[in-house]
């Protein structure tokens, strides 16, 4: 996993805003899931959405940040676009179904 201890609730926000797009990773170094999932889901995102910034955050280090955008379980991911909340997927990811309902707003934003 990257490093997550540089990132503070503000710099997320400031990210957010100033992106075209930002996937926040919520993960707990005792998730297994969260380990498996993780590369999957990144390189997905880094060969369909390469303007979308990707970042992660570690729950235990971070649960202020996790408290503030209504995470409860791990992983979840929730993607921005253009400022906003487009989704969120927590556990059971269907990367492709999640794909397939980024691409076309993504597409859209990055013309």
């Amino acid at each position: 996993m990257e490093n997550s201890q540089q990132i503070s609730l503000t710099t997320i926000q400031d990210e957010i805003r100033n992106e075209t797009g930002v996937m926040l990773y919520f993960w707990g170094e005792h998730c297994n899931v969260c380990h498996a999932l993780q590369p999957k889901l990144f390189e997905a995102f880094e060969e369909n959405f390469p303007a979308i910034k990707l970042i992660t955050i570690d729950v235990a280090e971070h649960a202020n940040i996790a408290a503030h955008f209504g995470v409860f379980s791990i992983p979840t991911a929730i993607i921005f676009l253009d400022g906003k909340e487009f989704a969120r997927v927590s556990r059971n990811v269907s990367i492709p179904a999640l794909i397939k309902q980024i691409e076309r707003p993504y597409k859209i934003l990055t013309l």
